[in-house]
């Protein structure tokens, strides 16, 4: 009964932002199911010229939004007035958003969700439609990279790749198609790589991934047109995220030559390095624009990367990969300099 009463005042309340987390058992959990809890809320009084009109507000989930371009996003699409739903696997670990949203009094509910487990999945989207909230427009950003040659690379890590990268994408994507499909309305946009449509050692497991990615958010674009609900894949090139710093460093001894110069090359790239709120700015364009585009480069390196794979013939691209150093070396510094 208590948590039926408050329930109904928490939706009272024009809008709220995350405070902070507790650690005492119960004590001001979320209201809107057990996957959100302990994060608390204080309700937000703004002016009204800093509040957008309800009517174009819409609301959005962004999964891994623990850091990088996640975490850029979530913000993005709160400052422009949204309602965002902002999931990652441990939110008392990684409060970094949690901060922010604090700081600029944003109107984000962050809530712990792992794409790879399909109960965790099923819980966090249930929390939200219990609140009578649907889901205007779903952004699949959550991802993991594994570096390593296909001899070499653990099978389990190939799948752990998949499940998070592709896998993961199907379970948000079924949790919402259904409801877009009713309403007529909607949006999802998978965050890709330009490694869904070029593959170069030692990423072989994750490009992989976002060819399969790639392939599927064409297929469901194809499902979705007919019910209004748009589709999109964004395709960065090399962003200073974690995950480009961890490829940056290769400590994995080989007899294959790919590890060391692909390392060197995210070095190099990320002496100047392109932003995570880059690839945030351009989700938010395609979710705002009703642009009917499916594939969206994005960073300074995008378009010459995949400008650069369709010069060659698949038999010149795999002789290249497998070209000794000077010859590697010679081709980039051609094509991109340094």
């Amino acid at each position: 009964m208590i948590r039926q009463q408050l329930r109904a005042m928490l939706s009272q309340l024009p809008i709220c932002r995350v405070t902070g987390y507790e650690s005492g058992n119960g004590v001001n959990q979320e209201l809107l199911g057990e996957s959100l809890t302990r994060v608390r809320y204080t309700p937000l009084a703004f002016p009204a010229d800093c509040v957008r009109e309800r009517k174009n507000m819409v609301s959005v989930l962004i999964t891994g939004t623990s850091k990088g371009i996640g975490l850029e996003a979530a913000l993005a699409f709160a400052r422009k007035g949204h309602k965002v739903y902002a999931t990652m696997r441990n939110p008392a670990r990684d409060t970094e958003l949690a901060q922010r949203a604090t700081a600029e009094n944003l109107l984000i509910t962050i809530s712990a969700m792992d794409v790879d487990s399909d109960d965790s999945v099923k819980s966090s989207f249930a929390a939200i439609a219990k609140a009578g909230q649907p889901i205007d427009v779903l952004v699949n950003n959550a991802g993991i990279e594994r570096a390593g040659s296909v001899e070499e690379l653990p099978l389990a890590e190939f799948r752990a790749v998949m499940e998070t990268n592709y896998f993961g994408v199907i379970r948000c994507v079924q949790a919402v198609a259904r409801q877009m499909r009713e309403r007529k309305s909607g949006c999802i946009i998978n965050v890709s790589s330009v490694a869904g449509r070029l593959s170069s050692p030692p990423l072989s497991s994750y490009c992989a991934s976002k060819w399969a990615l790639e392939a599927l958010t064409e297929g469901l674009a194809g499902e979705m047109n007919s019910f209004n609900v748009r589709v999109a894949l964004i395709e960065p090139g090399i962003i200073d995220t974690a995950m480009a710093q961890r490829i940056s460093v290769n400590e994995r001894a080989s007899p294959y030559l790919q590890g060391p110069r692909f390392a060197a090359m995210f070095q190099n790239s990320l002496k100047t390095p392109t932003q995570p709120s880059l690839v945030a700015d351009k989700i938010l364009e395609v979710a705002e624009s009703r642009t009917s585009i499916i594939r969206h480069p994005v960073g300074p390196d995008a378009i010459p990367f995949l400008e650069w794979r369709r010069s060659m013939s698949d038999e010149e691209w795999a002789e290249l990969n497998g070209a000794d150093d000077e010859t590697w070396n010679a081709r980039m510094a051609e094509k991109f300099g340094g």
